[in-house]
């Protein structure tokens, strides 16, 4: 797009020039009421937006390709775009078309950039999803230490980690940013884990990592003399979060949103989990990648966005820090314990808006009157909300956040002063000042809405004191406002005294045209008043943003203080409606639970109206240094795989500070949680599914620590049985003799029982099923022991394979089973003696029909009496011999 020999409109001149700054990203050039695209970027947007394409002059001899969106309508396209990965520049006329005819008649309007709209850097409630951060990541490194930080603009948070390059795929999971920044010399090595976790990557130049210009943005950023008050960061942590900053500065072209001070938070007070096991156990989003059906889907129950934020961060870093959760379980037992306080406290938190993200956009100058008014209410909430938890005992946790919830008198007095109760969107609209915060204001809406009014009131002045009645106040355009009376009323108009007041303007065939000086600025303040009222409103509006911004930091304070109430009430309001208990947690390796559940099972087999689910003990408590592993056996489709995952969550949901699903838990701190549980294969990076299933694995082994909770599932089913057998039994020694972890181990390989009796610590468990006239019944429970064999082909019946399948796999069975028993020798002639390929199927034997059974056909229930009905259970009970 040079545009140095081609003869362009100054129009198209200065978009080229401005679209040079920002080629990576798609220019929305205002014009008026549009926001315009041209040449690339309008192929690539009305593609996007399937809007049409259309032209506009021309640019070296070719037609210019041209769309473009409304401005009203631009933040539903823009995250379209977004979600497309594009970037967005946004362009804004800097000035009217009026100021730019003063520099000259062929005067192009000024614009310019604005904003960069990216991934990590919304901050519009349309393009934000209120119950979820939107975090903006960026990564470092500085001679071998790593760290990340991360930012949620739209409420201002933001932390800082230790994070070697290891650890980056898991915290990213973790964390789920919609945007990565990395050092342009690192983009190729962290492109590949970056971008399979879903976030946009975003190459930054290596001057925007530097620690000391990072140090020195951070300083300047919160007027601070260095940066110890806000904790002890290392050179990597300060290197990410000054990028960061940085990042903003570009994009939001030096309008910085309200950052809050940074918190370091170290990786050692969280249980750590990778990748896979938040894919496999379905925590935020279940496989199919949607948030219905998952852990946070089915316990969320909070009635705040800032409290389902909180939430979904807690299930997403499950603490370590046992005094932490010991308060937050004292917390959600307060809860439990109260719920008339509960029930109150939640309908009151029903009203509470999302102050958080509200003060955001004030700060960014994004905000408008209701954000003004969602501050207001959500103070009033506070009071009231204060109110409800004045009683005495109150945990600790709840008492801090009482405290938090007072203070704020001042600055909901004057946003109550100020505010109508149902103001415009738009600070440009007016109409929210309250009527009698500001005189002159007042006035000019009174002149701008009652003008005649305000005129006739002066008529009937001067009628009165002139003791003309016929006098009148008239206008036109050429004298404006004028007062008119009778040539003979108007002599002693035109004498003193009244001549003073009254001056002569105009003389007619039938009239006497005057007027006065409050006439003449009264026709200026009625000109003018609709500008000036809005002009005056802005400038209020502006005024309380300031004042607003000010006590900032007490207002983000009672946000997050009515978020920890929202997610303790709402913890015991499903504590109680689905009978779960306070766990007991504590430093030891103990891992008893007793009728445990799975939560997102059991919720789905009520919402089915289903038969309910069978809980499940299981008992892992380990001594120090040594294993404690359940093998547990039994066939497919009997529950091994919930079995594994509920207990896995149950300790995960123990951790947030959770009451649990069970009737009884002691759980010692788990450190890790690993899960290898499902089978899927990795088709874009080249992986079969064993491929994936070993990578995981390896992972396992590599990284638990004694203090881990591990769950496997058919680790070895991929390959060949006496590889797969040799993988899982391999597989198992490293856990037990390197790992000394917490472990269930479900498998299909039977051999593998026979390490219970040599592995101390290994137990055998199955999950019990009964055979009834050929079928399997599945009974889900589990118990101490091995399963006598997998009942696969009556697992395949149950799935609705043809009779002539399931008949001959049960000869094949039989043969094969035979032939393992009499040596390996004897199977092989036995398989070579199989016709596997035979193209005749094996017939399907058919059985006649029972005498009981053809007795049943004869009768109609619906036409027996209570005694027919008794005769005939004896006559049926006769013929079956019993």
């Amino acid at each position: 797009m040079n545009v140095a020999n081609a003869s362009v409109t100054p129009m198209m001149a200065q978009f080229l020039e401005i679209k040079a700054q920002y080629p990576d990203a798609l220019l929305f050039y205002r014009m008026g009421d549009f926001y315009e695209l041209f040449f690339d970027d309008a192929v690539a947007a009305s593609e996007a937006l399937d809007i049409a394409l259309t032209k506009r002059g021309k640019h070296l001899g070719n037609d210019i390709p041209m769309c473009g969106v409304p401005v009203h309508a631009a933040e539903n396209y823009l995250l379209t775009l977004i979600r497309k990965g594009f970037r967005v520049a946004v362009g804004e006329q800097l000035e009217s078309p009026a100021e730019a005819k003063k520099r000259g008649s062929k005067s192009v309007v000024k614009r310019d950039v604005v904003r960069l709209v990216t991934p990590g850097t919304l901050t519009e409630d349309s393009l934000l999803e209120p119950r979820r951060h939107n975090f903006l990541a960026a990564y470092s490194e500085i001679r071998g230490d790593g760290a990340i930080a991360w930012v949620d603009i739209s409420t201002g948070e933001m932390r800082a980690g230790p994070c070697s390059r290891m650890r980056l795929s898991p915290e990213l999971a973790r964390l789920a940013p919609s945007e990565v920044l990395v050092s342009d010399v690192a983009f190729d090595d962290l492109a590949e884990i970056v971008e399979e976790t879903g976030s946009a990557l975003t190459p930054l130049s290596k001057g925007s990592f530097d620690s000391k210009a990072a140090e020195r943005r951070l300083v300047s950023l919160y007027s601070v003399g260095s940066l110890d008050a806000f904790g002890t960061f290392t050179r990597a942590e300060i290197a990410a979060l000054g990028a960061l900053v940085d990042y903003l500065d570009i994009t939001q072209k030096g309008k910085l949103p309200l950052l809050r001070p940074p918190i370091r938070e170290a990786s050692s007070r969280l249980m750590q989990i990778d990748s896979a096991t938040r894919r496999n156990l379905e925590l935020s989003l279940t496989l199919n990648g949607t948030r219905k059906g998952s852990l946070l889907d089915t316990i969320d129950r909070t009635l705040t966005a800032g409290g389902a934020r909180l939430l979904d961060r807690r299930l997403a870093s499950p603490s370590t820090d046992l005094d932490e959760l010991q308060s937050r379980l004292d917390s959600v037992e307060c809860f439990v314990a109260t719920p008339i306080m509960r029930n109150k406290l939640r309908e009151a938190l029903r009203r509470v808006p999302d102050m958080d993200r509200a003060l955001s956009r004030i700060a960014m100058s994004r905000g408008g009157p209701r954000d003004l008014v969602a501050l207001r209410t959500g103070l009033i909430q506070c009071l009231t909300l204060r109110k409800i938890l004045d009683i005495e005992n109150l945990p600790d946790a709840i008492q801090a956040c009482a405290k938090d919830l007072v203070g704020h008198e001042a600055a909901l007095q004057m946003l109550d002063e100020t505010l109508v109760a149902e103001p415009p969107l738009l600070a440009r609209d007016g109409g929210f000042v309250a009527v009698g915060f500001n005189e002159e204001l007042d006035e000019m809406r009174k002149l701008r809405d009652d003008g005649r009014k305000v005129i006739a009131e002066y008529q009937a002045e001067y009628s009165r004191d002139t003791g003309v009645t016929t006098l009148k106040i008239k206008h036109n355009n050429v004298l404006g406002y004028f007062i008119e009376t009778t040539a003979a009323h108007a002599e002693k108009m035109l004498k003193p005294p009244l001549s003073e007041r009254f001056i002569h303007r105009q003389t007619t065939a039938n009239a006497i045209r005057f007027t006065t000086l409050e006439l003449s600025e009264l026709e200026t303040k009625i000109l003018n008043a609709g500008g000036r009222a809005t002009e005056i409103e802005l400038q209020i509006f502006q005024t309380i943003c300031n004042d607003v911004l000010a006590v900032s930091a007490d207002l983000f304070a009672a946000a997050a203080a009515l978020a920890q109430l929202d997610v303790y009430a709402s913890l015991a309001d499903l504590a109680t409606s689905e009978d779960w208990t306070r766990p007991k947690i504590d430093s030891t390796r103990a891992f008893q639970i007793a009728g445990g559940r799975h939560p997102v099972v059991e919720k789905a087999l009520k919402d089915q109206g289903a038969s309910p689910f069978v809980a499940n003990s299981c008992d892992l408590s380990a001594d120090p240094g040594a294993a404690s592993i359940w093998l547990l056996t039994g066939p497919n489709m009997a529950g091994k795989s919930t079995f594994l995952r509920q207990n896995a969550i149950i300790a995960l949901l123990a951790q947030i500070g959770s009451y649990i699903p069970a009737e009884a838990a002691h759980i010692g701190l788990v450190s890790q949680l690993f899960s290898r549980v499902g089978a899927s294969d990795d088709l874009a990076r080249g992986r079969s599914t064993f491929m994936v299933e070993m990578v995981e694995t390896a992972a396992i082994l590599n990284q638990a620590d004694d203090r881990a909770l591990v769950i496997l599932d058919e680790i070895g089913r991929g390959t060949a049985t006496y590889d797969g057998l040799s993988i899982a039994w391999a597989t198992l020694e490293h856990l037990h003799a390197a790992n000394t972890c917490r472990a269930l181990f479900a498998t299909h390989y039977h051999e593998l029982t026979a390490l219970a009796g040599k592995l101390p610590g290994v137990e055998n468990a199955t999950v019990a099923v009964k055979e009834w006239d050929g079928d399997v019944i599945f009974l889900h429970e589990v118990k101490r022991g091995a399963a006598d064999r997998s009942y696969g082909v009556q697992v395949a019946k149950l799935a609705g394979l043809p009779p002539s399948v399931i008949s001959r796999a049960k000869v094949v069975l039989d043969q094969l089973e035979r032939g393992e028993r009499e040596g390996g020798a004897r199977q092989k002639a036995l398989i070579d003696d199989l016709p596997l390929f035979s193209i005749a199927p094996t017939p399907v034997q058919s059985t006649k029909s029972s005498v009981v059974e053809e007795r049943l056909k004869e009768t109609s229930p619906d036409e027996l009496t209570p005694r027919e009905a008794l005769q005939l259970l004896y006559e049926l009970k006769d013929l079956s011999g019993s």
